[in-house]
């Protein structure tokens, strides 16, 4: 374990030393919940609605298909007319696009970010490598299945896929978003320990709390 991570006594502004556990103390030891639907069919389709209609993406660039995302924010694609727009935390995100291949140590980020962001989220897997590990499928250090280490809505296939296979992929998640079948934050949730144990499988550092809220 990292050195900053290890108990340790600080000194306060006041002068009075007291210890500290950072990753029982910086973090919520719970484990996450399922939200299931509460409300009459009706009142939840609506939710849905506008849940669909208003997505916002962390923009978590990890390879060549962050070059793909940026098109879509020019006039030619303008995705804004989808209600679709980048955010730059987890906290102000419901969608954490994988766009592109993911290595072992940004698998890491990418699950601490996932976890920081607030029900209902939603998961996309852009291009190959989050499938199969695409061009790098060889590799001992890729990501071969991302939905073996969280929960994946809808992958969009391509090598890079073009902005038009992004925007036909954003109407497909709208489409499940209101079918209310968008549940990867709930199956996450419930599966937490099965998730969990595949992350610990390959990440061998594993130097953050189990659940990163």
């Amino acid at each position: 374990m990292k050195e900053e991570l290890e108990k340790r006594v600080v000194k306060g502004p006041d002068g009075f030393e007291f210890e500290v556990e950072p990753l029982q103390d910086y973090y919520c030891a719970e484990a996450p919940k399922a939200h299931l639907p509460v409300y009459s069919k009706i009142v939840e389709g609506l939710f849905n609605w506008a849940r669909s209609e208003s997505i916002w993406i962390l923009g978590f660039g990890t390879g060549c298909g962050a070059i793909e995302m940026r098109p879509l924010m020019t006039p030619r694609f303008d995705a804004y007319r989808f209600g679709i727009q980048w955010r730059p935390t987890p906290r102000q995100a419901n969608l954490l696009m994988i766009s592109g291949y993911l290595s072992v140590k940004t698998l890491k980020r990418a699950i601490r970010a996932y976890e920081q962001m607030q029900s209902p989220k939603y998961v996309v897997g852009l291009g190959s490598c989050t499938i199969n590990g695409g061009m790098y499928w060889d590799s001992y250090n890729t990501i071969k299945k991302l939905d073996d280490y969280m929960p994946v809505d809808l992958f969009i296939a391509g090598c890079m896929p073009r902005p038009e296979a992004l925007l036909a992929g954003f109407n497909d998640l709208k489409k499940i978003i209101k079918a209310g079948k968008a549940e990867g934050a709930n199956k996450y949730a419930e599966n937490f320990d099965w998730y969990k144990a595949n992350q610990k499988s390959v990440i061998k550092d594993w130097d953050m709390p189990d659940y990163n809220w």
